[in-house]
């Protein structure tokens, strides 16, 4: 579903990504692990095409996002991407939140848009917040609207870039648990993330990432208890209990 070969991103003369290369199959949950600044970000924006590679192509489902004949905003339509933050229109409900890209982006009429929004809704637990504006929402109430918008338009793959690092630490249980749904449903999923206990509960597969590089790939069981490379072995040591 996902196919990322030889990815370089620069930044003037900073090198974010290095030589990445990555293949997530259909249904597949994969989670990416490592230190601040280590270009975990980046390959999830360029995955999105919000940023072009300096070098390396990227495909979901066998387009090449980056080809001069891609439509990329057709493309970027089947790539849901939630954020660290919520990037909610504050004058909208949430349910209008939810309807506006389907109507603009898929062309749904509004009686197929709010159908479509009142399930998705249902699906993460806040159908009674539909007439809500988001400054009357908690923060984790936000990201799980945040969720709903990106599956409203039925994308082939979810995308999440550390999506509760800016919650409270009591609101971040309730996002998880949503993305544990979808994981289960079966979810093409890559999730940037600090929580390991949902990297255990749900990846497929863990990437430890350090320097612009993937260092080091496998089950996640594995890549925590018994990690081959001496930079994944003193990040889990570093953040372990």
């Amino acid at each position: 579903m996902i196919e990322v070969r030889g990815l370089h991103k620069r930044f003037g003369p900073v090198k974010a990504v290095t030589g990445v290369d990555l293949q997530v199959r259909q249904g597949e949950v994969v989670v990416v692990v490592g230190p601040s600044g280590c270009g975990k970000s980046t390959v999830l924006r360029c995955v999105n095409g919000l940023e072009s590679p300096t070098a390396g192509h990227v495909a979901i489902d066998g387009v090449d996002l980056f080809d001069q004949q891609t439509d990329i905003d057709a493309v970027r339509a089947e790539v849901g991407m939630v954020f660290q933050q919520f990037n909610l229109f504050p004058h909208l409900t949430v349910a209008q939140n939810v309807s506006l890209a389907q109507e603009k982006v898929r062309g749904r009429s509004r009686t197929e848009a709010s159908a479509m929004t009142m399930r998705q809704l249902e699906r993460v637990g806040i159908p009674d917040k539909a007439d809500s504006y988001p400054r009357q929402l908690s923060g984790g109430q936000q990201q799980r609207v945040a969720i709903a918008r990106s599956l409203a338009m039925e994308p082939k793959v979810m995308l999440f870039d550390e999506p509760t690092s800016a919650l409270d630490p009591e609101m971040i249980k309730e996002v998880l648990d949503v993305m544990l749904e979808l994981a289960a449903e079966g979810m093409t999923m890559v999730v940037v993330t600090h929580e390991m206990g949902f990297a255990r509960a749900a990846a497929d597969r863990l990437i430890f990432m350090d320097a612009g590089e993937i260092v080091e790939e496998g089950r996640p069981e594995a890549v925590f208890t018994t990690p081959k490379e001496p930079r994944t072995r003193d990040f889990f040591d570093k953040i372990l209990p």
